[in-house]
Parts: C-alpha cells; sequence; structure tokens
C-alpha cells in the first residue's frame, strides 16, 4: 500500500509539473503572438539593434519576398529614419507595436519621407517598406532605401531664435523707446 500511494504522490507531482510547464509555453506563446504583426505571405522579419551610427537598410519591395524590420526603442530615444527609393510607387510604414493601434503612426505616402522622432516609452517599432498595390502593375517591385539615424542634427534655429541669440543691437525694438 506504501509503494502505490507513493507512485501516485509522484504521478500527481509530475502531472502538477508538466500542466504549470505547459501552461508557462501557452502563455508565453500568446504574448509572442501579440507582439508580432501580421505580415504578407511571404515576408520575412528582421530585426534590427538600435544603431550606434547611421544605419542604411536595402532591398526589394517585391511582392512574396519582402523584408519588414522590428527596430527595439528605449524611452528618451531620438531617431531620424528616411526611406527613399528610385518608384514612385514604393512607399513605408511604420507601426508601434505596444500601441493598441493597427493603423501605422508614419507612412510615406502622406507624412513625407522622414520620420523625425523622439520616443515617450520603451516600445518596439515596425517598418514595412511596401509596393503600392492600389496602382496599375508597374513591374515587380522597386528597390529602396531606409536611412535610420540615431543622432540626427538638431533642428534648424527659427529667425526668432536666431535674432535673440544676436545679442544687443543699435536701435532697441519700438516698445521700449517710450519708456
Amino acid at each position: 500500500m506504501r509503494i502505490g500511494a507513493a507512485m501516485k504522490a509522484a504521478l500527481l507531482g509530475l502531472s502538477m509539473v508538466a500542466l504549470a510547464l505547459f501552461g508557462a509555453a501557452a502563455v508565453h506563446a500568446e504574448d509572442a503572438t501579440q507582439q508580432l504583426p501580421q505580415l504578407d505571405r511571404g515576408e520575412k522579419v528582421e530585426k534590427i539593434g538600435f544603431p550606434a551610427v547611421l544605419e542604411k537598410l536595402t532591398g526589394w519591395t517585391k511582392f512574396g519576398k519582402g523584408k519588414v524590420y522590428m527596430l527595439p526603442l528605449k524611452k528618451g530615444q531620438h531617431v531620424r529614419i528616411t526611406f527613399s527609393s528610385r518608384s514612385k510607387y514604393a512607399y513605408m510604414a511604420i507601426f508601434d507595436l505596444s500601441s493598441s493601434e493597427d493603423e501605422s503612426f508614419f507612412g510615406t505616402d502622406e507624412d513625407g519621407n522622414t520620420a523625425d522622432v523622439t520616443v515617450n516609452e520603451d516600445t518596439t517599432w515596425l517598418i514595412k517598406p511596401y509596393y503600392s498595390r492600389v496602382t496599375r502593375r508597374r513591374g515587380l517591385g522597386a528597390p529602396y532605401e531606409i536611412r535610420i539615424d540615431p543622432n540626427p542634427p538638431a533642428a534648424q534655429q527659427t529667425p526668432a531664435d536666431q535674432q535673440k541669440d544676436q545679442g544687443p543691437t543699435l536701435f532697441p525694438p519700438r516698445s521700449k523707446q517710450g519708456q
């Protein structure tokens, strides 16, 4: 009887461990599916690290063989991402994977070719170059170049800021003349 009770206890312990491991694996798999975006058929995800210097990514927007880039960012990082292509039908969209939004927060079709952003919280961006399928077929795709600049130059000073930096002038502003 003691052997049977010991066997039942061991079997119960093993089943509890297996259940715990299976549950942890299911939760991990669920998290991974929430983080990965829906990709088009044949697209491959390429994880890149935040570069220390200007990084150039090149590729081709050919349907079924495209690349999609994942870029992790830390709170406070400033980054400038510039997209260029010889084709006027090639575009880029940037999605924030930590957001619940399904739409991109930046797209070269509407926002211009440069995203200049300071990140408010730790996140991961999905950078997706694509070829517009809305237009008539214009070939199999187009080459592109994406530049990621981790240290963009400071924003240009406005004329008002430049006047403040010039120091005193020979003639004071009119509002101070009557005093």
